[in-house]
């Protein structure tokens, strides 16, 4: 690789993320509507819809043969034809941006043969534009960023809303809750925070080009059970919960998250997959191969279960603690859109 791969990328995907965060800013200037898509959690506004439709045309006409993924924008299913897939968020943190909190920023991510290559995340509220190539270094603002924090009181980034709803009651020191994962990730590639993790899945798009920066500055992200997360996927969304940052922080995370029983959401869970062990040795045998088991589950033990038809929604099973299936049903919910959920079983 030299030094001058994926420059033209680069530069493109930087022009546009300040682009589109001039547009984000101007709305907030006008005002606008809120709309929502599958509850409170999951807003969306017109500016979302604009610096989507901006960011995809400029890609489109600078590199007429890579594949182009949107949260924004109906799913083109070509792009599973292209090897280099452009993955975008033109607001990741839209619920922050949209109630006038600055933890919101535009993601521009690429991936090739599944695997992100190159980040571009930029804050419009602070002015800050990470950017990077894996093997050639992440920046902030043009300037290589600072080399990572080598512990022990580790600063580990978690979801606000997850704060506020369950780890607030967690002891788990270093928690610094904030909105956008995209922006997370970025900070963390900055080594102005070391690790993070979630409980809930996440989307491809909120996690490419953080997930880049991530790994140009040397950490990684993966799934919670450990395994990687390959990008241009048909359903482009991570089904579990996530962990990552710089290795020693991450390794120290991992740590405190098994020995806390820190519970983590797995939607669809296959057989294969070391999830499944949560289950029953009866539900293992009556849910072989089906395509619709979500559990919440923390290390082996499981807390709640829903079995629903994704092409029909409807749920077929709903079992657990109340709470984790109230949990585990917002997570489904954001995947598959309203599911028609029956009574709950003990």
């Amino acid at each position: 690789m030299t030094a001058s791969h994926f420059s033209q990328e680069l530069s493109v995907a930087a022009a546009l993320a300040r682009e589109a965060g001039a547009l984000l800013l101007a709305h907030l200037r006008a005002g606008f509507t809120v709309e929502h898509k599958t509850g409170a959690d999951d807003p969306v506004t017109v500016a979302d819809r604009e610096a989507s439709a901006l960011i995809m045309a400029a890609l489109a006409a600078a590199f007429p043969d890579d594949g182009l993924l949107s949260e924004e924008e109906t799913d083109d299913r070509a792009r599973l034809n292209h090897d280099r897939v452009w993955i975008v968020d033109p607001i990741d943190g839209t619920k922050e941006y949209s109630t006038g909190l600055p933890d919101y920023c535009v993601s521009i991510g690429l991936a090739v043969g599944g695997q992100p290559v190159l980040g571009v995340v930029y804050a419009p509220e602070t002015d800050e534009l990470f950017t990077g190539v894996v093997g050639q270094g992440a920046f902030l603002n043009g300037q290589p960023v600072a080399a990572p924090g080598s512990g022990p009181d580790w600063r580990i980034a978690v979801s606000d809303t997850e704060h506020s709803r369950e780890l607030h009651a967690t002891p788990l020191s270093g928690m610094k809750p904030s909105g956008s994962i995209a922006l997370k990730l970025a900070r963390i590639a900055a080594a102005q925070a070391d690790a993070t993790f979630t409980m809930s899945p996440r989307s491809e798009w909120d996690i490419a080009a953080g997930h880049a920066l991530l790994r140009a500055a040397g950490g990684d992200l993966t799934r919670r059970d450990g395994r990687a997360i390959t990008y241009n996927q048909p359903r482009p969304h991570v089904e579990q919960g996530l962990i990552g940052g710089q290795p020693g922080a991450t390794a120290w995370v991992a740590e405190q998250l098994r020995a806390l029983h820190l519970p983590t959401a797995h939607l669809g869970v296959q057989a294969h997959e070391p999830a499944w062990a949560a289950l029953s040795p009866a539900d293992r045998t009556e849910l072989q191969g089906h395509p619709g088991v979500s559990i919440r589950h923390a290390d082996g033990h499981l807390l709640a279960l829903l079995v629903v038809n994704p092409d029909t929604r409807q749920v077929q099973r709903a079992e657990g603690d109340a709470f984790h299936l109230d949990r585990l049903t917002r997570d489904v919910t954001r995947a598959l859109g309203t599911v028609a959920l029956g009574t709950v079983q003990p």
